[in-house]
């Protein structure tokens, strides 16, 4: 998907303890692919372009992790499956990694989708990035934000009450302590 847009860079998937792909599926077949960074001594990719605005949350005792290589079948058009896709990487960043801000380097046509379905906020300028040659956004949200959406609003899709986010497609409160205990077993 990243080739076919044109972004440089090689795109796959490396072997790095600090980084989960997850990948959703209909029927067996890969529908779309989301990686979560944790934080480590090595930092996120986001600090190759953004460490001066991720260095601030840190130096306030933030826990930090970003959203990266999200790529979705063009020919699948479901909210549902992208918001299950982002709820368990929110899962394993709060519950598993103890994560308090999420981060994410977004092209500026994706910033207002960012900032509308999952409320992230813009931090800083346009900047370029080198990883993939093209222009990017710091897109920030806490997971305090997440979290509350999630309480209000996971598992409501049936009844979503005008809302416009991807929060009523999570998982409800219920089901996502289930999926957090279970993750929690197997470590």
């Amino acid at each position: 998907m990243y080739a076919w847009r044109g972004y440089a860079g090689t795109h796959r998937i490396d072997n790095n303890p600090n980084r989960i792909t997850l990948a959703a599926s209909d029927k067996g077949e890969v529908i779309g692919t989301v990686t979560l960074g944790i934080d480590s001594s090595m930092g996120i990719l986001a600090d190759e372009v953004f460490s001066d605005y991720i260095e601030e949350f840190r130096a306030r005792g933030a826990k930090v992790c970003e959203i990266t290589k999200l790529a979705f079948a063009p020919h699948v058009k479901s909210k549902s499956a992208l918001a299950s896709l982002f709820h368990v990487l929110f899962i394993y960043g709060h519950y598993l990694h103890n994560c308090t801000d999420v981060f994410i380097e977004v092209n500026p046509r994706h910033r207002r989708y960012y900032m509308n379905m999952l409320g992230f906020n813009q931090i800083g300028e346009l900047r370029s990035n080198p990883r993939v040659d093209a222009p990017a956004y710091l897109l920030h949200v806490s997971m305090d934000y997440v979290n509350e959406q999630i309480r209000k609003l996971g598992g409501t899709s049936m009844h979503p009450a005008g809302e416009r986010s991807l929060y009523p497609f999570f998982f409800s409160p219920r089901e996502e302590q289930g999926i957090a205990s279970r993750l929690l077993q197997i470590g």
